[in-house]
């Protein structure tokens, strides 16, 4: 009979056949097969159904051309793609991302997470990601909008408010969200239900701009307090500067951390008096301009260029939320040297395999991004439930749900750990939590 390890094993030797140039993907699946072992010993029954084979293919993947014209009237084509994942759960969710370094290994490796994240909430969603590798910087209004309409024409083929649901993602906000559902509606006709992140004006929701940033402090603070500590006095390190790293520092200084950093893709800001949530909001959102305005205007602002995780001064608590892979395990190293004890993810796989261990190693209490940066898929799915009963909630009935939510996460992976008694386990936890329930569902399903 084969047992657990020799099954997880041969899965993974599988998957790495069939996806050998797909790193990213292969990086998160096995992420998660590394904390499975103790599921299979207790449920053999998920490898007669063979559930690892099933759950790492994509249920289905679409590619598309995306051709467009640029403010010079020259026709541009870019690469458009969804990945809908997995359905067991629910319709499709996860968002659209515009970059360029978007590609099918990046779009698989996010809906493959979604899977787990959505699951998470404890809301009716499956898991999907999609975008393009178009760049939207230092695009005028009238490209984006031509090159959105292009996108929808052959995305909404394949979506809808009970099939899959897509939300905004890098590069991809309430402009973008709103040229899409325009064209959505232009074709389709209205329905407010198949795009969540747009603007108040026509079927969004309060506090979703701010959820994943409020969320990831949430979580942390349910981890911190059940480790008998609080953001309170702590120096707090941030990477990022987007949506989720200004809105983890707001909620983060207001429960009395001092967020000393933000950082973009040329360097960063170190400032010992702690961030100014309003002055960053004003560099990034209002003139899109760099960080180094930022700096300039604030007297005891330094900005340096590298990574943020290059910093030497005392840290507490780290909330990576900028980008995949950010932080290796040379830098995890050195934020363990730097007095950090608590890791919490605000953006996508920001730790790698190594920088994992390194936590683990360390006993670094550490918050997985599929746990902890799910505010903003949970707050979508509110969206989504706002919008079918045609009603709009207040930004503090939001907020209190978003928090419940983030607590009920936290209180699944602690209480799974325990369960399978691995202590502060919290990336078990989550993961076994959110497998078996996606397990269960495709074995009840049958062969789907």
């Amino acid at each position: 009979m084969t047992t657990a390890k020799e099954y997880i094993q041969a899965s993974f030797e599988g998957v790495k056949a069939r996806n050998s140039h797909e790193k990213e993907f292969l990086q998160a699946v096995e992420e998660l097969f590394n904390t499975l072992e103790p599921v299979f010993e207790v449920h053999p029954e998920y490898i007669t159904e063979n559930i690892l084979a099933r759950i790492v293919e994509p249920e289905r993947v679409i590619s598309f051309r995306i051709p467009w014209t640029d403010k010079d009237g020259n026709v541009q084509v870019n690469r458009g793609y969804r990945v809908q994942f997995n359905s067991a759960v629910g319709p499709y969710k996860g968002g659209l991302r515009f970059h360029p370094t978007v590609t099918q290994s990046i779009l698989k490796f996010l809906g493959f997470e979604q899977i787990f994240k959505n699951v998470l909430t404890g809301l009716p969603i499956g898991g999907g990601k999609g975008g393009s590798d178009f760049d939207p910087k230092g695009k005028t209004d009238a490209e984006i909008m031509r090159f959105c309409q292009s996108f929808m024409t052959e995305l909404q083929k394949h979506i809808g408010p009970s099939l899959d649901v897509p939300a905004g993602d890098i590069g991809v906000g309430g402009r973008e969200i709103g040229y899409m559902y325009g064209q959505y509606k232009r074709i389709r006709q209205f329905d407010a239900g198949v795009l969540t992140g747009k603007p108040l004006g026509f079927g969004g929701s309060l506090i979703r701009p701010e959820a994943t940033g409020y969320g990831l402090v949430y979580f942390t603070d349910n981890m911190l307090q059940a480790n008998g500590k609080s953001f309170n006095e702590q120096t707090v390190l941030i990477s990022g500067s987007g949506n989720v790293a200004q809105y983890a520092v707001q909620k983060a200084t207001e429960l009395g951390a001092k967020v000393i950093s933000v950082s973009d893709s040329n360097g960063y800001i170190i400032d010992e008096t702690g961030i100014d949530f309003d002055l960053l909001c004003d560099v990034k959102n209002n003139r899109r301009a760099r960080l180094t305005e930022y700096a300039a205007e604030k007297a005891t602002a330094t900005y340096h260029e590298g990574s943020v995780w290059e910093y030497d001064g005392h840290v507490d608590i780290a909330l990576p939320c900028a980008t995949q892979n950010e932080i290796d395990g040379e830098k995890a190293a050195r934020l363990v040297k730097n007095g950090v004890y608590c890791v919490a993810e605000g953006a996508n796989m920001p730790s790698n395999l190594d920088a994992i261990n390194t936590y683990k190693e360390n006993d670094v209490l550490y918050g997985l991004a599929k746990a902890a940066n799910a505010g903003g898929v949970a707050v979508s799915a509110l969206e989504m439930s706002q919008n079918s009963q045609r009603l709009s909630w207040t930004a503090e009935e939001v907020d209190n749900r978003l928090k419940d939510i983030m607590a009920n996460i936290f209180n699944t992976a602690k209480e799974t750990a325990e369960k399978y008694d691995l202590g502060k386990d919290y990336l078990a936890g989550a993961n076994i939590a959110a497998f078996e329930q996606v397990a269960d569902a495709m074995i009840a399903q049958g062969l789907v």
